[in-house]
């Protein structure tokens, strides 16, 4: 199970539900600071750009200013550049400023050309506006995380935190909490009502990733009733109870006690016991609930996706006509037959749908039992060879993106046979019907392509599956689609 850099979620940790703030539910002064220093570098860079070139500052230059921090902002919706919870590497911060620019600069030009606003604008002042700007933006952020990161470990604006709770959900959040400074946390330490040889003796095969027994002596502060004592006095200002939700009966009587204090109580859900697909909190009349099994591209991630997906689909088509025309040729010339193969598969939620390919083989299988393809497969054409070999066959999947029932990036799809095989085989295997399937998939461009003649092969693809639906983005989908055109032509595996 892979880590999370912070505990603004770790539900994440185990594709548990998305918080929609941080987990201790506090806005930090830079959360507050980051939108008006990016603010602040855009219009600045415009205005050393304007006195640099013009050695003035006019009312163009502040409205177009103006228009591009309200695009800038917009846009950082989409890509999540503005959220207060997301976990995101340096090299992420970098793509997802660039890209949430590409997109305000799109907005610009097309404000421009409409009302011929960028007439008022020399070329040479836009162009180093657009390189200056993603620049003074990055720099800032990266000052403002150095500053943040260096009062939070000398003490200034973080708190005292204790875990109650020593099981591998406690553990884990005490590891999220001492690699990610930004939060503001400082350990307390681990307080629990068993001794500590029971405790690492109940935490059986996880014990070598947590410590030994003096470890154990070393993290554990007492039991539940210090806790609360530790509360009263102040020494702690926050707890976190990770205890197991069977735990009920301990975990009300808890939190009876914790009320005569004045520390921060939060509860973090057991959720490793569920395999959470993109799950969220929502609310049924007013009472909170979580999804379980849940698509995440609904309201306007939905939208945006299947935009992306028309958009880059038709030019796609536009684009390719001609090659396509040339390798409809040089099927129907290459064997008899017809020149498209339509498969049925399942689509979005389990529906099943007719999936375009050039035909590759001299049969077109579609029954109850279809028999994967295999090196040297005597089946496969001359041309079909070649084409399956560089995922050229896949292309016709184009039509099926336009008519709504593939997207460019998704879970492959299998044969509906081979849906059935597996269905009862691995557990949680129909969930990658919760999206659309994909021409590309996160699974294609990890290396899991080709055919799948073990149980581990398919478990594996599955699993990238789910990673990508409980992770999904628009940006994830851009760097599938670029890392698809990076293998596109080193696929030894596919045949």
């Amino acid at each position: 199970m892979p880590s999370t850099p912070s505990v603004t979620s770790t539900l994440v940790q185990s594709g548990g539900p998305r918080p929609s703030a941080s987990i201790l539910g506090e806005r930090h002064w830079f959360e507050f600071l980051q939108p008006l220093l990016d603010a602040a570098s855009i219009m600045a860079s415009l205005i050393v750009v304007k006195i640099f070139a013009r050695g003035y500052v006019d009312e163009a230059a502040w409205a177009m200013g103006l228009l591009a921090i309200i695009a800038f902002f917009l846009s950082s919706k989409l890509t999540g550049l503005q959220r207060p919870d997301r976990q995101i590497t340096v090299d992420g911060e970098i793509i997802s400023i660039m890209t949430t620019w590409a997109m305000t600069v799109c907005v610009l030009a097309v404000t421009a050309f409409a009302t011929r606003y960028g007439e008022q604008f020399a070329r040479s002042v836009m162009f180093a506006w657009i390189l200056t700007s993603p620049a003074l933006i990055g720099l800032t952020r990266m000052c403002l995380r150095i500053l943040q990161v260096g009062l939070l470990r000398r003490g200034i604006g973080s708190r005292r935190v204790a875990i109650a709770g020593w099981n591998q959900l406690g553990h884990q959040t005490r590891l999220n909490v001492e690699r990610e400074p930004s939060l503001g946390l400082q350990f307390a330490g681990f307080y629990d009502d068993r001794n500590s040889e029971r405790l690492i003796a109940d935490l059986d095969d996880d014990a070598d990733s947590i410590g030994n027994d003096e470890t154990a002596d070393q993290l554990l502060r007492g039991n539940l009733a210090d806790l609360v004592e530790a509360a009263r006095t102040g020494d702690v200002e926050t707890v976190l109870i990770t205890l197991p939700m069977r735990a009920e009966k301990r975990i009300r009587s808890l939190l009876d006690e914790l009320s005569d204090s004045t520390a921060s109580v939060y509860i973090v859900p057991d959720f490793f016991v569920f395999e959470l697909m993109h799950s969220r909190w929502t609310q049924v009349g007013g009472l909170p609930a979580v999804s379980v099994f849940e698509n995440p591209l609904f309201g306007i991630d939905g939208a945006v996706k299947r935009v992306a997906d028309l958009t880059l689909a038709i030019s796609g088509l536009i684009v390719i006509s001609i090659p396509l025309c040339m390798i409809a040729l040089a099927v129907k010339l290459s064997s008899p037959g017809p020149v498209f193969f339509r498969q049925r598969r399942y689509g979005l939620d389990g529906q099943e749908i007719r999936v375009w390919k050039f035909r590759s083989m001299r049969v077109c299988d579609d029954g109850p039992v279809v028999k994967q393809a295999t090196a040297n497969d005597p089946r496969i054409t001359r041309v079909g060879a070649i084409l399956r070999r560089t995922s050229l066959d896949e292309l016709p999947q184009l039509f099926n993106v336009i008519e709504g029932t593939m997207s460019l990036v998704g879970p492959r799809p299998h044969a509906s046979a081979h849906n059935e095989q597996y269905r009862g085989l691995i557990r949680g295997y129909m969930m990658r019907h919760k999206v659309k399937p994909g021409i590309t998939g996160l699974a294609q461009v990890s290396g899991c392509r080709g055919e799948t003649e073990t149980l581990d092969k398919m478990q594996k693809r599955v699993e990238y599956d789910h990673q990508y639906i409980r992770t999904w983005s628009l940006l994830l989908d851009l760097r599938i689609l670029a890392r698809t055109m990076l293998v596109f032509w080193k696929q030894p595996e596919a045949y």
